[in-house]
C-alpha cells in the first residue's frame, strides 16, 4: 500500500490478523488515504478461541471506577468495533489530526451494497496465511463477539450467502460476454483479412 489513491481503498478482512491489520491501516488513515474493510467479522486473532474469550471476559469486567453507569471503557461487541477499537489504540485519538484520521475509515460486517460491486484488496504483511506459522491456533472474530453478545451473526451469514450467489450469477454473465466477444473479434478479423485483399 505504497502508493496513494484519492478513492477509498476497500480491504476484504477475510483471513487477516487484528493487530497487523489495524496497525497497517492506522498508518494509513494518518497518512491520508480513506480506508473501507468490508467482512470484519471474518478477521483472524491468533490464540486459541478460549484463551481469547477469557481475554475479552476480563475486559468486559472493567469499569469506570467512580460511576459505573457512565463514561466507563465501552465494551463494544460488533466485529468492526473490535477493529475500530484496535485502530483507535493506535492513533492520537484526542488530537484533531487523529480525529480527522479516524473519519476516514469505514469498518462493515459482511459486504453492503456499494461495496460489493467494487475490488476488494487484502494486505500481504496481514494475512494470517503468510504470518502465523502452521499449525498455531487461532480465532475468527465473529466467533468471539457472538459468544460475548453480539447478536447479529445469523443475519450477516444469510446476507453472505445471498450475496455470493449473485456474485456467482454476475461471474458466469461476465464471462459468457467475454467468450462472445472473443468469438466476434475472431469472426471479424477473417472477414478484416479479405476486405484488405480486395483493396478496402
Amino acid at each position: 500500500m505504497a502508493t496513494f489513491s484519492s478513492t477509498p481503498i476497500v480491504i476484504d478482512g477475510k483471513g487477516h490478523l487484528l493487530g497487523r491489520l489495524a496497525s497497517i491501516i492506522a498508518k494509513q488513515i494518518l497518512s491520508g488515504q480513506k480506508i473501507v474493510v468490508v467482512r470484519c467479522e471474518e478477521i483472524n486473532i491468533s490464540g486459541s478461541f478460549f484463551r481469547n474469550k477469557l481475554r475479552y471476559h476480563n475486559f468486559l469486567h472493567k469499569r469506570h471506577i467512580v460511576n459505573p453507569k457512565k463514561s466507563g471503557p465501552f465494551h463494544h461487541r460488533a466485529p468492526s468495533k473490535i477493529l475500530y477499537r484496535a485502530i483507535r489504540g493506535m492513533v492520537p485519538h484526542k488530537t484533531a489530526r487523529g480525529a480527522a484520521a479516524l473519519e476516514r475509515l469505514k469498518l462493515f460486517e459482511g459486504v453492503p451494497p456499494p461495496y460489493d460491486r467494487k475490488k476488494r484488496m487484502v494486505v500481504p504483511e496481514a494475512l494470517r496465511v503468510l504470518r502465523l506459522k502452521p499449525g498455531r491456533k487461532y480465532c475468527t472474530v465473529k466467533r468471539l463477539s457472538h459468544e460475548v453478545g453480539w447478536g447479529y451473526k445469523d443475519v450477516v451469514d444469510r446476507l453472505e450467502e445471498k450475496r455470493k450467489i449473485k456474485a456467482q450469477a454476475f461471474h458466469e454473465r461476465k464471462l459468457a460476454a467475454i467468450k462472445l466477444r472473443q468469438k466476434a473479434v475472431s469472426e471479424t478479423a477473417s472477414s478484416f483479412e479479405q476486405l484488405t485483399q480486395l483493396g478496402y
